[in-house]
């Protein structure tokens, strides 16, 4: 093991995550959907949405939309997929009745912090064990993975050729 000062040299830690994230991406796919949720063909996006409100309670699109860093439009309409099945509910604020407020419903609440648990007790776990500015690490080094991925991905859509015929 090729080490830097107190941890792996940087191609060593690459190749290191690059085995292991598609392990921690398919475990985590392996974790038990409850009955009550498996019929509502769920996304990533909508886990998301879901823990937002599971975690932080209910709260308006545009909070929302905040939060999972998205467009009004696209929480609206994941709001709207998740209502139709009852999973979701809107409701007037009772402080401006012009906004909604959006919550899971009772007969989801239990599914899906049941769903929410595995996830969260395996963070929990590996978050206790970590000091303060390591966990602040762990999640600082997640963010700009994220959004190193997303940079990556806008220039190889800038730099695809285009198809003949097209303009």
């Amino acid at each position: 093991m090729s080490a830097e000062s107190d941890g792996p040299a940087v191609d060593e830690a690459v190749r290191t995550l690059l085995l292991l994230m598609p392990r921690l991406v398919g475990r985590a796919k392996r974790l038990p959907v409850p009955a009550a949720l498996q019929g509502l063909d769920l996304a990533p996006r909508h886990l998301a949405l879901l823990a937002h409100l599971e975690y932080d309670g209910p709260t308006s699109i545009n909070e929302l939309a905040t939060r999972l860093e998205v467009a009004p439009t696209t929480v609206s309409l994941m709001v709207s997929e998740l209502s139709r099945p009852g999973v979701l509910q809107r409701t007037a604020d009772p402080t401006d009745r012009r906004r909604r407020i959006i919550a899971i419903t009772p007969a989801y609440a239990a599914p899906i912090k049941e769903w929410l648990s595995g996830s969260a007790t395996a963070w929990e776990s590996v978050m206790r064990g970590l000091a303060p500015a390591e966990r602040a690490t762990v999640i600082t080094a997640l963010h700009a993975y994220e959004t190193a991925l997303e940079q990556a991905a806008t220039q190889h859509r800038h730099t695809q050729p285009q198809e003949e015929g097209r303009t």
